[in-house]
């Protein structure tokens, strides 16, 4: 059983995502603000956190920040009130994987909910299948339709954290500090040549494609449902 942590300061709200979670044969936690949501993870084991913007001590995009600077890795499904660009902007650089607008639809939460932990699943497993294409972490190999092509480390590791989560925005920043470190002597640029690398290596892929987000990074985009 998949446990989840959501954190919001109405607490009907809170409750009623919980008593929804829980319906869905989720086992679900509470917490009020960022502060006693950190108190939560470190006593349980969570494997996907709601959790508001806007609460008193510890907002969510602070929370979200503390936690990835932890090197938690679970999936984070903000929610907002409002779907602005700056706030979606805000979030994806704290670290967000996903988006819901108040008010709630709880069947909606449900659907992101399980999309969110298969991808944290894949991931885990080193092995990313799409319709034609198969990444394999162990061999750093990416195999198209039986077509088999050996990438260097960081291509393939880059390239296996894009798809990883299509349609999630990732910085060059967020990419260069995962991938090559904290206290790597690369150029932040780096990541550009190697993205292009890949452009040029998949342009023919028929399964997603790599775009360019203008002010923020980069993102792979689907071409299948």
């Amino acid at each position: 059983m998949f446990h989840i942590l959501v954190v919001e300061d109405d607490r009907p709200i809170r409750r009623l995502m919980c008593k929804v979670l829980e319906k869905n044969n989720y086992k679900a936690y509470q917490a009020k603000d960022g502060l006693d949501a950190l108190q939560v993870f470190s006593h349980e084991h969570i494997d996907l956190m709601i959790s508001d913007i806007m609460m008193p001590n510890m907002d969510g995009y602070q929370l979200t920040e503390s936690l990835r600077k932890a090197n938690y890795n679970l999936p984070v499904l903000m929610v907002t009130a409002k779907e602005q660009f700056k706030d979606k902007q805000n979030g994806f650089l704290a670290g967000t994987d996903d988006y819901m607008v108040k008010p709630i639809d709880f069947n909606e939460m449900i659907l992101r909910v399980g999309a969110l932990l298969r991808r944290a699943k894949i991931a885990n497993e080193h092995r990313l299948e799409l319709p034609h294409t198969v990444l394999d972490y162990d061999s750093l190999t990416v195999t198209t339709d039986g077509e088999v092509i050996v990438l260097p480390q960081k291509e393939f590791l880059l390239l296996f954290k894009l798809l990883s989560y299509p349609g999630r925005i990732f910085t060059r920043q967020k990419l260069m500090e995962e991938l090559w470190g904290m206290d790597s002597d690369s150029e932040i640029r780096t990541v550009d040549v190697h993205i292009n690398r890949l452009r040029e290596r998949f342009k023919e892929n028929i399964d997603f494609d790599i775009v360019t987000v203008r002010g923020l990074g980069y993102k792979v985009v689907k071409k299948y449902e």
